[in-house]
């Protein structure tokens, strides 16, 4: 049982979610970053380091919400937590989460309401951010969120390319601290009808993610099918964990009768996928995928604590 109070990390579209970070804007092109300790550290030879810690077992979620209306057609956000609680994940990526956005919604604080319901703490990234219908009333944002039974010990949210009118997207990008292992987890939703629209947003989330010294989890709905260019373009450089660990189709669309595999759990070449699931849902018109990762004990006591 988590006995965590939920603690919200949330400023406006665009911004990060921790005062000490700065806006960022969808990013313009940089140089190749140099390689990190990551990866400094998994070409030392066996051995050459010592004896080390146990392998960090954690369980990381993607699960689109569809703003908490079913396949049913009905609002319910409680069925929403229940079904994240259900999963058994430490980790959590959240799509299409409303914040004070609307009648669909009621205008709810959902990103804060589910983290109090489970006791988590979260970070809340609006990739959409409008002035409320009344003054005085809190803004009306759209995004994503990630939900941590671990504190969260950064993040931020950074605007995604996009072209002509279509939706903003984002990537939320949070540090946490799994027993002594530092892990960053990136989560995102791309766009759904364009094929190059997709594969501007993947090279800039390769550049957000860049070469981080910490261990990575990318989680999200990225509407394209395994084998497509925008997931081989991420795969050139993280794992699926599903192909890695998942046993039939992993179908996560739609959620009555699934027949397409748009949901992800990837990470770094330093993690080991050790089983991955997609589990039956009504809250939403996606499945969540879920997947137990063993976090690297060499890594143990080389990041911030929490």
């Amino acid at each position: 049982m988590r006995l965590r109070a939920a603690r919200l990390l949330a400023l406006p579209a665009a911004a990060a979610l921790l005062a000490l970070a700065a806006p960022l804007a969808a990013p313009a092109a940089a140089a190749p970053a140099a390689p990190g300790a990551r990866a400094a550290r998994a070409a030392d030879p066996a051995g050459a380091r010592g004896p080390q810690a146990p392998d960090r077992a954690v369980v990381v979620a993607s699960y689109n919400i569809h703003h908490g209306v079913g396949v049913d057609g009905r609002l319910d956000l409680e069925r929403i937590a229940r079904e994240v609680r259900a999963t058994g994940a430490d980790v959590v990526g959240l799509q299409e989460v409303d914040r004070h956005w609307g009648e669909r919604s009621g205008f709810r604080d959902q990103a804060a309401e589910l983290a109090r319901m489970l006791r988590m703490h979260v970070a809340y990234g609006a990739n959409l951010d409008l002035d409320p219908l009344q003054p005085g009333q809190p803004r009306r944002q759209y995004g994503t969120a990630v939900l941590s039974d671990r504190p969260i010990l950064e993040a931020r949210n950074t605007l995604l390319p996009r072209t002509g009118g279509r939706e903003q997207r984002g990537v939320l990008e949070v540090l946490v601290n799994v027993r002594g292992v530092p892990l960053r987890v990136f989560g995102t939703h791309l766009q759904h009808d364009s094929q190059q629209e997709r594969l501007l947003q993947v090279a800039a989330l390769k550049e957000v993610i860049g070469t981080p010294d910490e261990s990575v989890v990318v989680v999200g709905d990225l509407n394209a099918r395994p084998g497509t260019p925008e997931i081989d373009a991420l795969l050139e450089d993280l794992v699926d964990a599903w192909a890695e660990a998942g046993v039939g189709d992993g179908y996560t669309l739609p959620a009555e009768d699934p027949t397409a595999r748009i949901d992800y759990v990837m990470h770094s070449g330093d993690v080991v996928a050790r089983t991955a699931a997609v589990l039956a849902t009504e809250g939403s018109d996606h499945r969540p995928v879920v997947a137990d990762l063993a976090l690297p004990g060499a890594e143990v006591g080389l990041g911030r604590r929490g």
